[in-house]
């Protein structure tokens, strides 16, 4: 499952990013193989909007396909 697949409100866990020039400049905002993070909000035909801690982060949707991820179920 990729990250464009994601719902509002969900919790994931990033898998894998397949794009390494992606990778690097992700890390600066907290999105990393590994990170717990929200799905915050999905804007149609829009980005989909990350919650990090204290910061949001908007990711576009053709970024969104090359982040892998699995969704963290409640109480997990």
């Amino acid at each position: 499952m990729t990250l464009d697949m994601a719902k509002k409100g969900q919790k994931i866990y990033i898998k894998k990013i397949n794009d390494d020039k992606i990778k690097v400049q992700a890390i600066r905002l907290g999105i990393y193989e590994g990170a717990k993070i929200d799905c915050a909000l999905k804007i149609p035909f829009g980005p989909i909007i990350l919650s990090n801690r204290m910061q949001e982060i908007a990711v576009g949707r053709t970024l969104a396909k090359k982040i892998e991820i699995d969704i963290i179920k409640e109480g997990a």
